[in-house]
């Protein structure tokens, strides 16, 4: 019998106005779909918003912050890797991911993220460093490569392609494989025996 695929939650994490994230999203779904064996849920923080109030630690959120967490927590819990998509907003990244992340916790225990980020100079790389210190927090894995976007505005055609895109499809494919190793050795491991924390 087959294994089942690999579910790959994209996340994008800009919620801004004008945001360039789903540009950026869309190319590498696109990347994930053709790497194979992967399941791909994206998840659009500017269409699961989510309060900014947390609940006392250990309390149970009102009845309309539950309502919101509906539509956003059992996909991260379904989810057997994250790619992050993120920006670098005033060298780190944006409030409604942290958000996102905060309202959640053992979703991400135990499971690989990657990061996908877009930017200036930095191409956002100093955002995917604070949110590794953050994953460690949450007993996540972050894997090492990353994909990067400098000065990502001039970077993408009108097809929403990489102009030059032989080093950003390599990227993506490394980021990919090595989520993908993680992915089904972190999934086994939860299956043999359950994380502990």
């Amino acid at each position: 019998m087959p294994e089942k695929p690999l579910k790959l939650a994209v996340i994008i994490g800009s919620v801004r106005e004008g945001r360039f994230g789903p540009t950026v999203a869309d190319w590498f779904v696109r990347q994930a779909v053709r790497h194979g064996g992967l399941d791909v849920d994206v998840i659009d923080l500017a269409g699961t918003p989510l309060p900014v109030m947390l609940p006392n630690f250990g309390a149970a959120p009102p009845r309309e912050t539950a309502e919101a967490l509906e539509g956003l927590t059992p996909r991260l819990a379904a989810a057997d890797a994250f790619a992050i998509v993120t920006p670098e907003y005033n060298h780190s990244f944006p409030a409604s991911l942290k958000n996102a992340i905060d309202w959640h916790d053992r979703q991400w225990h135990a499971k690989p993220v990657g990061f996908v980020s877009y930017g200036g100079l930095s191409g956002g790389l100093r955002a995917v460093e604070h949110l590794r210190l953050v994953f460690a927090e949450l007993h996540a894995v972050t894997v090492r490569d990353t994909v990067s976007f400098h000065g990502a505005w001039g970077q993408f055609g009108d097809q929403h392609e990489p102009a030059s895109p032989a080093g950003a499809d390599a990227a993506a494919k490394v980021l990919l494989d090595q989520l993908a190793w993680w992915a089904w050795t972190l999934r086994d491991a939860r299956a043999a025996r359950p994380y502990a924390v």
